[in-house]
C-alpha cells in the first residue's frame, strides 16, 4: 500500500466578514415585569403557584401560563374567583 498524499489548502484570496454582532433582544423586558409605586416595586403578572415567586405567569388572550412547568389559569375562572 502506498502512502497518502495530503490534500493541498486552499489559499484564500480575500479575508473572511466578520459575522455581525447579536443585538441585545432582551435588555428592556424586564420593565414589562414590575412597576414601581410610592417607592415599592410591583409585580405586574401573577407568579406560578408550582414554581413559586421567582417564574411569572406568561400573558396569553384568554389565558396566565407558565413556561416553566406548564401550569395554566384561564382569565374567566380567574376573574370568577
Amino acid at each position: 500500500m502506498g502512502k497518502r498524499v495530503k490534500k493541498k489548502q486552499r489559499i484564500r484570496k480575500r479575508q473572511r466578514k466578520a459575522p455581525p454582532k447579536k443585538k441585545l433582544k432582551f435588555a428592556h423586558a424586564i420593565w414589562k415585569l414590575y412597576k414601581v409605586e410610592n417607592g415599592k416595586i410591583v409585580r405586574l403578572r401573577p407568579t406560578c403557584p408550582k414554581c413559586g415567586p421567582g417564574v411569572f405567569l406568561a400573558d396569553h388572550g384568554d389565558r396566565f401560563a407558565c413556561g416553566r412547568c406548564g401550569y395554566t389559569v384561564f382569565k374567566a375562572a380567574a376573574a370568577s374567583k
